[in-house]
């Protein structure tokens, strides 16, 4: 019988799910940094509800960012 060093299903699952976190994670953080520049761009136009519209994208974006590491540290430190 031939041992099985690497099992290749396990390591295609980790490097889909390590590249779909990266990136979404990614995505995210940037859209919370869109969403503040544009919270403060249109603060300064006098245009409240596009800034309260931003504002709250890019907080939404940033609760998704935090929630994304809590998951990650909460899944690391499960056996």
């Amino acid at each position: 019988m031939i041992a099985t060093i690497v099992q290749w299903k396990e390591m295609w699952q980790t490097v889909v799910a390590s590249v779909g976190a990266g990136v979404g994670i990614t995505f995210a953080f940037s859209v919370g940094i869109w969403g503040s520049g544009q919270f403060i761009e249109l603060s300064r136009g006098d245009r409240q509800g596009a800034a309260t519209a931003a504002g709250i994208v890019a907080l939404l974006a940033f609760v998704a960012v935090a929630a994304a590491v809590i998951v990650g540290i909460l899944v690391m430190t499960q056996k």
